[in-house]
């Protein structure tokens, strides 16, 4: 579905957006690739990557997801936008509240508005697990962010325009991931962790990649699309990665959950399940629940069901910890 369109990737020069580019290039002939980001050093970088005279079909856009008129200016004539820009570090929006604001919710309305008017078709935005039941405000600005997205499709009017959204947990690699900071204390012969209890949900940059291409397929507009995905302790992701080292306990930071949630029991009563993904439908009546599962397949989840990491019925060992996390 992506041959001969105009795609436009923000925050495409983040490790999701590179790899999403890379992919793209890789299994299919789109029309146009549009890079948008406010990074132009990362662009240059990705310019040497991916050269526009060996991809023709690559532009390089600089522009900031806050500033309106230049999403108007980028989406004219596109097709399909992934939306992945956002400020993402727990400590720095704790710290910086109204930046995160500004980039994560803004910044958001600020897409919606620009894809509603400029007629593009389909727009994926990126969420995360802290949006459920957050308790930072990194979480709270994804969950305001989600909210804008699916209630888009109704703003959108008699514009075509479609609006879903893709949840997934931690993503191996990613800038800010766990690993590279193991990897360098390793060195110490001391790998900090904050509780020996503490779980969460791990996925592989070109899983999430994929998942992604899956949703802007089979989407129809207000979703929350879930992968069923593995879960894995973090002191045993630390053994993975140093078995050799000690292991310093040193308490769960502000903002900071025991276990991860994607499906809160709260959202059950509009949850779809399928064989490797949920589907959390919008609450609106003819996008609800029933009308979905008779379009769409799969079958409803349980009153009270809640997709946990502590919970979950898959998780990793540490050959596939160690798989994932290229250690082998």
């Amino acid at each position: 579905m992506i041959d001969d369109k105009v795609v436009l990737i923000t925050g495409g020069t983040g490790s999701f957006g590179q790899r999403f580019v890379e992919t793209v290039l890789t299994r299919f002939s789109p029309r146009r690739l549009v890079i948008f980001s406010r990074d132009e050093l990362k662009q240059s970088e990705m310019r040497i990557r991916f050269p526009e005279s060996t991809y023709p079909s690559i532009r390089y856009f600089i522009g900031d997801v806050r500033d309106r008129d230049r999403l108007y200016r980028a989406f004219d004539g596109v097709d399909y936008v992934i939306h992945a820009a956002a400020l993402k570090q727990v400590p720095a929006c704790e710290y910086n509240p109204l930046e995160a604001i500004r980039t994560n919710v803004m910044g958001a309305s600020n897409v919606v508005d620009a894809a509603i008017d400029r007629n593009v078709q389909k727009v994926i935005a990126l969420s995360t697990d802290k949006a459920a039941n957050p308790i930072n405000l990194y979480g709270a600005t994804k969950l305001c962010s989600d909210k804008l997205f699916t209630a888009a499709n109704h703003y959108a009017g008699g514009h075509p325009t479609r609006f879903s959204v893709v949840r997934y947990g931690n993503v191996v690699g990613s800038r800010g991931s766990v690993v590279p900071l193991f990897l360098e204390r390793r060195k110490t012969g001391s790998l900090p962790i904050t509780d020996e209890r503490m779980t969460r949900f791990w996925i592989t940059l070109d899983q999430g990649v994929d998942f992604v291409l899956a949703s802007l397929e089979r989407m129809h507009g207000g979703e929350i699309f879930v992968p069923k995905i593995p879960s894995m302790r973090v002191v045993d992701l630390a053994r993975a990665v140093a078995p050799e080292c000690h292991i310093e306990i040193v308490g769960i930071r502000p903002g900071e959950k025991l276990h991860e949630v994607m499906v809160p029991d709260d959202d059950s009563r509009e949850t779809v399940e399928f064989d490797d993904h949920y589907v959390i439908c919008p609450s609106y009546v003819e996008w609800g629940r029933q009308a979905f599962t008779e379009r769409s397949g799969g079958k409803p989840v349980p009153d009270g069901f809640r997709y946990s990491s502590d919970s979950n019925e898959r998780w990793l060992d540490e050959v596939e910890l160690r798989g994932m996390a290229g250690l082998d």
